[in-house]
């Protein structure tokens, strides 16, 4: 099996662009769930940096991570630059070398799974894939639950991935591949045949998110650009005659024929008659 940690070091277009969309947005916080969900798909933080030239220098040492692929190792380097340059105190883990180890492996690989993965979804919706399956990451102390979705194959549209989709927690490695059969499905490791836990839809009254998902990660990143793009087109054709609204969702269906995508927008264009 694939270095999961040299995989996720190889930069892809749709990882890289889901990233940059957050650096549109830099956004000071005193709190790790200052912001939660899928206003990450739009910002970029880092808790306790409340500075915009320190966030954006921040900013800039991941974005070279991800667009380059470096190592955890270079990315502590260009961390230390920042914080002595900027000289930057109170962060979470200051003063002792343990502490700055985490803190730094936290925000380097929360933020190359994240980005990783809403790359993953857009390929996936891309790729017109009849199942997605999820797969347990190989963790040395798995998720008992996570442990339990592995090798399940559902549709794309069903509920389970809007909350599910990794990562689910810090830390998390699971990940998704997408399939066009159930053969498909076989081969690469899923059962077509296994079903979701009868309570797969439990709520974790200690974190409001669905069982099995930690708290402020009940959501799949990337997920709201697609349905961002979405409502664009609705408010854009709501006061349009029907003779120019079809047209401009057929052409943008056009665009997206082979994915998920242009199979929602062929849905808003058969709506319009």
């Amino acid at each position: 099996m694939a270095d999961l940690a040299v995989v996720f070091r190889r930069p892809f277009r749709q990882q890289v662009a889901a990233f940059r969309l957050r650096l549109r947005h830099l956004v000071p916080t005193s709190r790790w769930d200052d912001l939660r969900k899928q206003q990450h798909d739009r910002a970029f933080v880092v808790a306790g940096a409340t500075k915009a030239d320190l966030l954006a220098d921040l900013a800039a040492s991941v974005d070279k991570a991800i667009s380059e692929g470096t190592s955890l190792e270079e990315f502590r380097r260009d961390f230390r630059a920042t914080v002595e340059r900027h000289g930057w105190h109170g962060w979470t883990g200051e003063g002792r070398a343990a502490g700055e180890a985490w803190r730094t492996r936290v925000i380097y690989r929360t933020n190359m799974r994240t980005s990783y993965m809403a790359g993953r979804f857009a390929q996936l919706t891309e790729g017109n894939f009849r199942f997605w399956i999820y797969f347990h990451g190989g963790s040395a102390e798995p998720r008992i639950l996570h442990l339990s979705w592995n090798g399940i194959a559902l549709p794309p549209d069903h509920p389970f991935w809007r909350a599910r989709f990794p990562p689910n927690e810090w830390g998390c490695s699971c990940y998704v591949s997408g399939a066009r059969t159930e053969a498909g499905v076989r081969r690469l490791g899923g059962d077509p045949a296994k079903p979701l836990p009868a309570d797969w839809q439990a709520i974790d009254p200690r974190t409001g998110e669905p069982q099995g998902v930690g708290k402020g990660w009940g959501y799949a990143p990337g997920a709201s650009v697609v349905d961002e793009l979405l409502e664009i087109v609705r408010g854009k054709i709501e006061h349009l005659p029907p003779e120019i609204a079809r047209p401009f969702v057929d052409d943008l269906a056009e665009r997206f024929q082979d994915s998920e995508l242009g199979r929602m927008l062929r849905d808003i264009a058969a709506g319009l008659g």
